[in-house]
């Protein structure tokens, strides 16, 4: 008998498609796509991964914490976000990376989560800290990705390539620049309040195996912050934009990736 969760993620993938191909047909012929069309083709295929998500990962005893479970929902997250900056922003063509990587995390979540094994009983506020802070991690790699299409397309500005994909392909340097702030800003929102939900609902960090990871998240939180100072004071922007958010990435990177992995993979084997 074929399951719900099987036929959610199949109608997902469909909506998904349909979505990706009407827009880069349209972007490759230089028509000017419906955004209405592809907002709510991926948002029909968004509503369809969450309820696959929320199955998988609500259970009776505990919040599923699967690697591929946690990709599916930063995955579709990251979508989502990516829908409602090109609502306001010229980015519709930034869909093309979203919604691929949304399908990706639907199709490892749904095949390779493994339920009986990451269900954790937490408290209702540490599960909030949790989501919280994937959600923040989710926003951050968004703005991570946009820094180094930035990079990549401030390369080809400068070295006047005849061919320039980057630049002819996507919105204006200025107009993917202003959305790596809102990102960032976003971003650095969610990680604050993460941040503090934490302090206040894990009672010993060193006992849980966090020390490194807080220590990790707070030095990126300081970087973030000092970004966004940065440019609301000085006007930092460009390439040292860039750095900043690679660097906060990184650190953020090193300290939940690396914790999951020893977690999961070593001390529970």
């Amino acid at each position: 008998m074929i399951s719900l969760p099987l036929v959610y993620t199949v109608l997902a993938l469909i909506a998904y498609i349909t979505s990706f191909w009407y827009l880069f047909l349209h972007l490759m012929s230089k028509r000017v796509p419906n955004q209405w069309f592809v907002s709510i083709t991926a948002l029909l295929g968004l509503a369809l991964h969450t309820l696959v998500v929320y199955g998988d990962m609500h259970t009776p005893i505990g919040i599923n914490y699967d690697v591929f479970m946690i990709v599916s929902f930063t995955s579709g997250l990251m979508l989502f976000l990516s829908i409602i900056y090109s609502s306001y922003r010229p980015t519709l063509a930034l869909n093309l990376i979203g919604i691929p990587v949304a399908a990706a995390g639907l199709i490892a979540g749904f095949a390779f989560t493994q339920p009986a094994k990451f269900i954790i009983q937490n408290s209702l506020g540490l599960d909030i800290h949790i989501i919280l802070s994937l959600s923040a991690y989710a926003v951050l790699l968004m703005a991570t990705i946009q820094a180094l299409i930035l990079r990549l397309q401030d390369r080809e500005l400068k070295n006047k390539q005849k061919r320039r994909v980057w630049v002819s392909l996507l919105p204006s340097y200025q107009d993917m620049e202003r959305l790596l702030f809102d990102m960032l800003m976003t971003g650095f929102i969610l990680l604050t309040i993460a941040l503090g939900f934490g302090f206040f609902t894990i009672d010993d960090f060193f006992a849980q195996h966090l020390a490194h990871k807080t220590a990790f998240s707070i030095i990126s939180w300081l970087v973030y912050g000092a970004l966004l100072i940065g440019h609301w004071k000085f006007g930092w922007r460009g390439q040292k934009a860039v750095r900043f958010t690679l660097l906060g990435f990184g650190l953020l990177a090193l300290g939940f990736i690396g914790s999951k992995v020893v977690l999961e993979m070593i001390l529970m084997k």
